[in-house]
């Protein structure tokens, strides 16, 4: 069985044409950050989910970065290299969001497009919800609207069904040593039993895994999951989504389904839906020409009068 071990070091651009990694200093936390595309174009930020990194974005960001775009990827945090708090209250949604609005300062960027797919999508969907003067545009992945989601998990009994995982989660340190165990077979299964047959290969996985093995990873990315149950977000005064909206959603998503979608549209002032029929969760690497275009054509839209 292959050792994941050694993580990748910092600065590892892990064959990804274009791409420079740093750490960022924020407020709370420091993160370490993919960028690509040039220094003085229109930035765009996208969020990963679990289990991946930065790297989950690695057929979008030389795509965005040839248009002229300049894309930034962070390890969130509890992720791969970034810091790893202790304790529930640093994973709560507030604070994800928080940090999005603090990476964005500290890019000296005032509004600007965000993009977000799994866990990294449901923090697009609250920073766009808490903090609509900074978010110029957000495209959406496979995730419903948190309320939509959340109605959904008290009322839907097929979408508790789906969604029992997260229950598994809350459970301390077994999951934990369960998705290690092995070289990581569990948490490599993650990505085999969501994704077509030969989205992700063998070495795509052993990546995936070695970022997983950074000392505390783990604990941090479940921590997003016990977060979102025992440190829920503070309801804000309205959780309509004001900036453009594109929500591309892949159907045959084995833990979202696609009844999720219009009710999320219903929450957008805005929004373009594009429905992948032959996709599953992993619509970034099921059809990443696809939603490249998609995205690509989102964002040269004109900019919306504030």
């Amino acid at each position: 069985m292959r050792d994941p071990r050694p993580a990748p070091a910092p600065g590892s651009t892990l064959d990804v044409p274009g791409v420079t990694t740093r750490f960022v200093e924020l407020p709370q936390v420091r993160l370490h950050v993919a960028e690509a595309g040039p220094a003085d174009g229109r930035p765009v930020v996208l969020l990963h989910g679990f289990p991946e990194f930065w790297w989950g974005w690695r057929h979008q960001m030389p795509a965005l970065a040839a248009a002229g775009y300049r894309v930034v990827a962070p390890d969130q945090r509890g992720y791969h290299l970034s810091d790893k708090p202790r304790g529930l209250s640093a994973y709560s949604l507030d604070r994800l969001a928080e940090d999005v609005v603090a990476l964005f300062d500290h890019l000296g960027v005032e509004r600007a497009p965000l993009g977000g797919h799994d866990w990294g999508a449901a923090v697009a969907w609250w920073t766009a919800i808490r903090f609509p003067q900074r978010v110029e545009r957000l495209a959406i992945l496979n995730v419903p609207h948190p309320a939509v989601l959340r109605r959904a998990l008290w009322t839907d009994a097929e979408q508790r069904r789906k969604s029992r995982y997260m229950a598994y989660f809350q459970l301390p340190w077994l999951p934990e040593r369960k998705l290690a165990a092995d070289g990581y077979r569990a948490f490599r299964a993650i990505f085999r039993r969501s994704s077509r047959p030969g989205v992700f290969r063998d070495a795509d996985l052993d990546r995936y895994a070695a970022a997983a093995a950074c000392p505390g990873a783990l604990t941090g990315m479940l921590a997003w999951y016990r977060a979102a149950l025992r440190r829920p977000p503070r309801r804000p005064a309205s959780l309509r989504v004001e900036p453009p909206v594109l929500m591309l959603w892949g159907l045959e998503d084995v833990a979202l389904g696609p009844a999720l979608v219009d009710p999320s549209a219903a929450f957008c002032r805005e929004v373009e839906v594009v429905r992948f029929p032959e996709s599953g969760h992993w619509v970034l690497h099921d059809e990443p020409a696809a939603v490249n275009e998609r995205l690509l054509a989102f964002l040269a839209r004109p900019a919306a009068v504030s």
